[in-house]
């Protein structure tokens, strides 16, 4: 078989790792696998392609904030795109994320649909069945048109002209008549929206939840390094993970809070992910910048007594995955699918802002682990491996062909 897939990013980031996790995968199964992607360094893996250079993507993300065209234009791209997909002549496209201003996604997606090739589309967020926004919060125009914005200044964002309606009808019709289509939310809860767009009426959905790699990263590791490079000594440890700290969806206001509520206990709140300045912050939190290291990552995971969740909204979370697999419960706010995805014995979710609950929800976990660890690897490591994720893809790929 003779898969092509298309993202952003490849192999960094969380969707570029599912990326290179299946074409890995294919290839080591005997299949033909290519990738196309975006934006980041230049890979020289075999058959991966990067289609745009960082110039046009750069002048891409210009042009879509005065023309208020988020998914639009990129012309050199994504005629390097469509003429791969012409040369390898794929029995499967598979479509993650077409953000991040490097693929035109009426003219990609109208191709694959005129041409009949069969396409597989992952849905990470809800880019593909709003007008533009990753998350849609309580916002429910896009379940009939979208127009007048309330996150028209929200990445991808516009500075003057609200072109939503129309972006929103172009992807409409775009998705009419795709009969060669399946798409995959990535969680219940993702899927339980997406069904109720128009543009996905008539479509066949099936949940595949993103995979992990639990035999070589994200399992329980050593973590000595890690309590000398920060000088700890017996502390109990709440780590929060997250990819942009001061980013308000992503709740890092919440972690302070609680870090001030601990202020006198032998307790230390860890935050892998903080790049902004350390000044007046609570003495028992240490910051670590944000990593790429997926086994410095692990050694983490492994550290802690608990990992903490504050974001108001995510459609799956792999730090919820990556915390479990290494045998540390999570708890956190509810945000749509974290509370659905994860081993519902070992963690537990309040409702977003209420941090007298959430406080009181890492009392009575955060000294649970030594007795529950061993548990929580094995169930983790069932529903959580990309070896799992890959059997659903590639089951999903041969009905497809």
């Amino acid at each position: 078989m003779r898969v092509l897939q298309i993202n952003t990013v490849y192999k960094y980031g969380s969707t570029g790792k599912i990326v290179y996790d299946i074409h890995t995968m294919l290839t080591q199964n005997g299949h033909e696998s290519f990738v196309c992607y975006g934006r980041g360094a230049k890979s020289y893996d075999s058959n991966v392609y990067k289609v745009s250079n960082e110039i046009e993507g750069k002048l891409q993300a210009l042009y879509s904030r005065i023309s208020g065209l988020a998914y639009s234009g990129s012309f050199f791209s994504t005629n390097k795109t469509l003429d791969i997909i012409k040369k390898v002549s794929p029995d499967v496209v598979h479509l993650h994320c077409l953000n991040g201003h490097f693929v035109n996604n009426y003219r990609l997606l109208d191709y694959l649909k005129s041409n009949h090739i069969r396409t597989v589309l992952t849905l990470h967020s809800e880019i593909m069945h709003t007008a533009k926004c990753g998350h849609a919060y309580d916002c429910e125009l896009w379940l009939a048109g979208c127009g007048k914005c309330p996150q028209l200044k929200i990445g991808p964002n516009s500075w003057l002209l609200d072109r939503t309606a129309e972006e929103w009808t172009l992807k409409k019709n775009i998705f009419s008549d795709f009969v060669d289509l399946i798409v995959v939310p990535v969680s219940q809860w993702l899927n339980d929206r997406a069904v109720k767009s128009p543009f996905f009426a008539d479509k066949y959905l099936e949940i595949i939840g993103n995979g992990i790699d639990t035999l070589e990263i994200f399992h329980p590791t050593s973590f000595s390094d890690i309590i000398q490079r920060h000088s700890l000594c017996n502390e109990i440890i709440i780590l929060h993970v997250t990819a942009s700290f001061i980013n308000p969806i992503k709740g890092g206001q919440f972690i302070l809070k609680m870090a001030e509520r601990f202020g006198d206990e032998n307790v230390k709140f860890i935050i892998v992910g903080y790049n902004d300045r350390e000044e007046k912050l609570p003495s028992n939190v240490v910051t670590v910048r944000h990593t790429e290291n997926q086994i410095e990552l692990a050694k983490y995971y492994s550290l802690a007594d608990l990992t903490v969740l504050t974001s108001e909204k995510e459609t799956f979370s792999m730090i919820c995955a990556e915390s479990l697999s290494c045998g540390t419960p999570v708890v956190g706010f509810k945000a749509g699918a974290p509370e659905q995805i994860a081993l519902a014995d070992y963690s537990e979710f309040v409702e977003y802002g209420d941090i007298d609950s959430l406080e009181a929800t890492i009392r009575f976990w955060m000294n649970k682990k030594k007795s529950i660890s061993e548990r929580i690897v094995l169930g983790a490591s069932a529903r959580y491996s990309k070896e799992v994720m890959f059997a659903n893809y590639l089951a999903l790929y041969k009905k497809q062909a």
